[in-house]
Order: structure tokens, then sequence, then C-alpha cells
């Protein structure tokens, strides 16, 4: 066992809870990219289908000689394709209502941190404790990681609101791909944001220094 393994394994009280903290945003944040990830792909699968609609031709452009034998079918085939459209829009909303309840976790344990800083000020007064509890940052640095981390996923989480709201009822195919592009690379979440995590992670033990 390494020597920061060590260290950290039977930590207790307010290290143990930032430790623990510290687990869940990692754990939440590999949920988020997975929801993200198949979000991008029935977000493909609507922009897909919306384009292959506004190509078929609609049903009063058939000429009227015809309209008694193409009619039946193209109503068919409208129908068909308006409910698989709206499977793949209800799957979308499903993945953004899970990225709900992580964002509801992820304020969970921020106010957890702000719990274990107003208890460390209690306990050391203002400055708090002399000795880090981990490494090298104060208790107020993990609250203001945590305060960073659920910034940035929050305001992720509006985009991918307005993002399901509007993206099937768009038929221009350059906001189509400015959507798909948003909710690919996410651009609330940078790459700065994935350093606070791995900053956190360094520091409470569970990525080797």
């Amino acid at each position: 066992m390494s020597s920061s393994s060590t260290k950290f394994s039977a930590v207790t009280g307010s290290a143990r809870k930032i430790k623990d903290n510290a687990a869940d945003w990692h754990n939440l944040m590999v949920k988020w990219d997975k929801l993200n990830t198949d979000g991008f792909q029935f977000a493909t699968n609507i922009v897909n289908m919306r384009n292959s609609q506004k190509h078929h031709q609609p049903l009063e452009d058939f000429p009227s000689a015809s309209a008694s034998q193409t009619f039946p079918s193209a109503v068919q085939q409208q129908a068909a394709a308006a409910a698989e459209l709206q499977e793949e829009c209800s799957k979308l909303q499903a993945v953004v209502d899970q990225m709900v309840v992580i964002v509801t976790k992820m304020e969970h344990l921020t106010t957890i941190q702000r719990g274990v800083q107003d208890l460390e000020e209690f306990q050391f007064g203002p400055e708090g404790r002399t000795l880090p509890l981990c490494h090298s940052w104060r208790t107020k640095d993990f609250e203001e990681s945590s305060q960073v981390l659920l910034a940035a996923f929050s305001q992720e989480l509006k985009l991918k609101q307005v993002i399901l709201q509007k993206l099937a009822h768009t038929t221009a195919s350059d906001l189509h791909m400015v959507y798909l592009s948003c909710w690919l690379h996410q651009p609330f979440v940078p790459a700065q944001t994935r350093l606070a995590l791995e900053a956190l992670l360094l520091e409470t033990g569970h990525r080797l220094l």
C-alpha cells in the first residue's frame, strides 16, 4: 500500500467526511459523463429523424390522381415517424431527468462540505486548524472546490434543458449542429473543471502524488 493510501486509510471526523465527499464527486461525474454520451446519441437520432422528415414529400404535394393510393401509406409512415421521434425525445428527457438528480446530489455534497467548514471554524476559529486535514489544503479550499464544481454542472444542466426543449422543434440544420456540438462538448464544464476534480482527488489521497 502506498504511503498516501496508508495515511488516509484510517482517517476519521472531518478528514473522513472530506475524503468520502471527494469519492462521491468522482462517482457523480463518471455517471454524468455516461449520461452525456447516451444523451448525445439520442439527440443525434432526433436530428437525423427531423432531417429525414424534412425531405419527405408532404401529403398535399401528391398528385390528386394517385392520392387514394398514396394517402393511407403516407399517413402510416408519418405516424410511425412521429412515434419514433417521440420515443427518442422521451429517452433524452430521461437523461436530463437523471442529470437533475446528479446536480441535486452535488448540491448536497456542497452543503455537507460547507457544514464541515462551519464546524472547523467553530472548533478552531475563523482561520481554521493550523495543520491541514489532508496534504496541504485548508478546509475552506475543499468548500471552494465544491462550489466551483457545482456551479459548472448547474450551468451545464441549464444548457441541456434548453437543448431538450428546442432540439425536436428546430428545422434549421445549422442550429441542429450547434445544439449537438454544445451537448457533446459541454462548454460549461471546461478542462479546468476536470482539473479541479483531479486536484481534489490528489489532495484526499484518491490519486497518487
